[in-house]
């Protein structure tokens, strides 16, 4: 039958350039290279494409049409004259998830002069885009995103956005389509229904339309959403590949290409939309009769009573068996995220050994572990001295695992064994910042590299603070916190003091944590962190980047042990400057390195509410004007009232008096 065979036309021209047209009634019989180009994780499944792997953690996949478009074309009689191509598309998708409640990650129609973006995250951004910076090569998707990330703007956690050369999108409109009447009907695009999309480019009025609907809606006459821009036409080269790209993480989600249609000469054939599978939850089942439905109650009840009878029995016979047993309560159950044995986390570890042990502190040691599937972990054991304390931590930690965003470190789990709790974080190979700053490291990390892990972890706390529907104070930043992931990304790490807050709630009174050096001065007089804590100690942790020293030597002179009323001091003679690492002498225009410093010193204020908050701060890092912190206002903030102790130095000594 003629409709479930690919159809593939290709019309030569007068002009040497080639026309594509083809239909893809089902993808059944597909050869990759030759009908398809199907790279990473994306393969042929039957009649469909799946993009990624469910086996793999970190999957990315993309499938390309193997002709490339002539997107570019000279104007006959006129060589000096182009003109950009016009096509139409349509095709038809699935987006399952295994677990309806975790993240989403959705998938993406691309146009890119390449079928491998160079630097594209294997776990994020469609498996395109490297971070929020811009793409190298000339790239424009179509994303219909099942997952929300506010610090790319994303309007909520189903959209359909216009993305060129970078993941934040220009546009953004909620996914749905206008019926006959002019009303929106919105669709789910993350419950594995067949969804119909429909995509034109304008070539002449630069312009790009999206409309989508379930399969059986005709398609509707008011595009979902329109684009129409002459910057479009920055992001076109004279020859690109059209295809999809999808990727994922941890979580299970299948993306599902069914059929496409396209055309760069005309509107895309019709694609023929009966007998296409249909995806469903494991959990839903076709309907049972009255009967069917009451046996299978009856056979749970009894198996249930058995299994209950028969644990009641196995836990009093083995209940003073050993204290020290991983049992797990009523209470743990309604965690999250993932719950590891601690036999899983001990064979990790290979026993918890030393030669595993990455670090230790005053709150636990952390150890390297190799989980089955050859993924790197960091295990962190904390202990708690009383039951109902653990479970306070828990609950505080279950909120904190669903942290999503590239700044922070992930965690994947955790863990508990009598009062010990173990949380399990990603491997970051590159270690913290410290090491890369002080201590003659082996490999000193240059002022750019310095400079993009400051507006790393700026971002990521911007997310804490202000990303989140709640509001996240780490009271514990530092420069041993900050973990540089394998591209040398910025990642703040250990939540383990952290407290969440309702936006507009007054945080409540609590004991004094976090490190010397990095305590707001404020925390003396009233123990109650807040946004604007967060904010001085990561002022400390600009300054430690910028200086090379740690925020107290006691190895200084007198006058300079405290690095904070060091730099104040310089900053106040006019010559911050020399506050500068001499390490990265000639890195730097000397005019950035002021800036940085006295960003630091603003950071560090003695009243917090005169410190800029961390939205200014991301602002400042990457140079963009704001009206609330200009130039002049920043010189006077990070001048201080030297009067009230001069940034709070005295005030946390007499805190915390290091040893004699």
């Amino acid at each position: 039958m003629l409709s479930l065979v690919p159809i593939i036309v290709l019309q030569l021209f007068l002009s040497p350039t080639f026309a594509v047209d083809f239909l893809y009634n089902s993808f059944n019989g597909i050869v990759n290279g030759t009908n398809l180009t199907l790279i990473n994780d994306a393969l042929v499944d039957s009649s469909v494409v799946r993009l990624t792997n469910d086996s793999n953690q970190f999957a990315v996949g993309r499938a390309f049409y193997p002709t490339k478009l002539t997107m570019i074309k000279s104007t006959p009689n006129n060589s000096n004259s182009s003109t950009i191509s016009s096509f139409s598309t349509s095709f038809v998708f699935s987006i399952l998830p295994e677990i309806s409640s975790s993240p989403g990650f959705g998938l993406a129609f691309v146009l890119s002069n390449t079928t491998s973006p160079r630097g594209a995250l294997a776990s994020q951004y469609f498996g395109l885009f490297t971070n929020a910076t811009p793409s190298v090569a000339p790239l424009l998707a179509v994303e219909f995103d099942t997952g929300r990330n506010p610090e790319f703007n994303d309007p909520n956690d189903n959209h359909i956005g216009i993305d060129l050369n970078n993941i934040i999108s220009r546009t953004t409109e909620s996914a749905g389509y206008y019926n006959s009447s002019g009303g929106f009907v919105p669709v789910q695009m993350r419950n594995g229904q067949n969804i119909r999309a429909w995509i034109n480019f304008s070539g002449t009025s630069l312009e790009i339309n999206v409309t989508i609907a379930p399969i059986g809606v005709p398609r509707p006459s008011r595009p979902t959403l329109s684009f129409k821009d002459p910057v479009i036409a920055n992001y076109v080269s004279a020859d690109m590949y059209v295809g999809f790209s999808a990727s994922k993480t941890d979580w299970v989600e299948a993306q599902r290409v069914l059929a496409w249609s396209f055309s760069d000469t005309g509107d895309a054939r019709e694609i023929n939309t009966t007998n296409f599978p249909v995806f469903e939850p494991e959990s839903s089942s076709n309907s049972l009769s009255s009967g069917e439905i009451a046996g299978i109650a009856i056979g749970c009840v009894a198996f249930v009573t058995i299994c209950v009878s028969g644990f009641y029995f196995f836990w009093r016979k083995n209940k003073l068996k050993d204290e020290e047993e991983d049992e797990i309560e009523e209470w743990e159950l309604e965690y999250w995220p993932h719950r590891f044995s601690y036999e899983e986390l001990s064979q990790a570890t290979d026993g918890f050994s030393d030669r595993n042990l990455l670090g230790s502190g005053g709150f636990g040691r952390v150890y390297k572990g190799t989980l089955p599937n050859n993924t790197f972990v960091a295990v962190k054991c904390v202990s708690h001295d009383s039951k109902q304390g653990l479970r306070e931590f828990m609950a505080e930690i279950s909120s904190m695992g669903r942290l999503q965003h590239k700044n922070l470190v992930q965690m994947r789990g955790w863990c508990r064994k009598g009062n010990e709790l173990m949380l399990v974080y990603d491997y970051m190979p590159n270690g913290s910042l410290n090491k890369w700053i002080f201590d003659k490291p082996t490999k000193l990390l240059d002022w750019e590299q310095r400079c993009k892990v400051l507006v790393n972890v700026a971002e990521g706390l911007t997310y804490l603070h202000h990303g989140w529907d709640q509001v996240v104070v780490h009271r514990d930043i530092k420069s041993s916190n900050i973990l540089l992931d394998s591209d040398m990304r910025g990642r703040l790490g250990d939540f383990g003091l952290a407290k969440l807050y309702q936006h507009g709630e007054v945080p409540n009174t609590t004991r004094v944590v976090g490190t010397l050096g990095y305590l707001a001065p404020e925390l003396a007089r009233v123990a109650a962190p807040t946004t604007a804590s967060d904010v001085y100690s990561f002022g400390v942790v600009i300054l430690e980047v910028a200086c090379g020293r740690r925020p107290i030597d006691m190895a200084a002179t007198e006058d300079d042990v405290v690095l904070m009323e060091r730099v104040r001091a310089l900053y106040a003679q006019g010559k911050v400057g020399e506050a500068a690492d001499p390490t990265i002498r000639g890195q730097y225009e000397a005019e950035e390195m002021e800036m940085v410093l006295k960003l630091g010193l603003a950071c560090c204020h003695p009243e917090p509410q005169r410190r800029p908050t961390m939205k200014e701060v991301v602002a400042l890092l990457v140079g963009e004007q704001v009206a609330a912190a200009p130039a002049d206002l920043l010189s006077d903030l990070a001048r201080g009232d030297t009067s009230s102790g001069g940034g709070g130095g005295s005030e946390e000594a007499a805190m915390f008096q290091p040893p004699v």
